[in-house]
């Protein structure tokens, strides 16, 4: 009898449903979390500092936000690892697959690491996680940059249907 690689374990040319609405829903958090930010850290840097504060909605928003991104990237991490996707599979242009592929990786290492130093910032209150917070934040604004600048090199330049895969999914959930 033949070993055959079972079909949720091969790698897939294209993301499934489920992998396609984690990847969005993460974008729609990020941003909305992107938009209280500062709120957040006025609050935290008054906190730390012994003043009294009144306006505790966006932080509290932040953290619960915050939380649900920690939550959803465990999920997604999780459906990664079920379901493995073959980055730029037809793709000629290796080093372009090569740096997706770190990008990719980066992109889960920051969203996993960012919500958890927030958590130790706040509810720790230590300023040093905050601060690396803060730091890893624009670290992923510029993988944001790198990552859209490379879809649209896709669509526009290479016109290899790659950025079709996060918004159609290809077989299985």
């Amino acid at each position: 009898m033949a070993q055959t690689d079972t079909p949720y374990r091969a790698k897939k040319h294209g993301y499934s449903s489920t992998q396609i609405a984690l990847h969005w829903t993460v974008a729609i958090l990020v941003v909305a979390n992107a938009l209280i930010g500062d709120a957040m850290a006025n609050v935290f840097r008054a906190s730390l500092r012994g003043e009294e504060v009144t306006n505790w909605g966006p932080a509290y928003m932040h953290a619960a936000i915050g939380l649900v991104i920690l939550l959803v990237m465990i999920a997604r991490l999780a459906a990664r690892l079920n379901r493995p996707v073959e980055v730029a599979p037809d793709s000629p242009h290796r080093l372009l697959k090569v740096l997706a592929t770190i990008n990719h990786w980066a992109f889960y290492a920051l969203l996993l690491a960012i919500p958890v130093l927030g958590a130790v910032a706040w509810f720790g209150g230590v300023a040093a996680a905050g601060d690396l917070h803060r730091l890893l934040i624009w670290v992923f604004w510029v993988l944001v940059l790198i990552h859209v600048g490379a879809a649209l090199l896709h669509h526009f330049v290479l016109r290899d249907g790659l950025i079709r895969r996060m918004i159609r999914p290809t077989g299985g959930t």
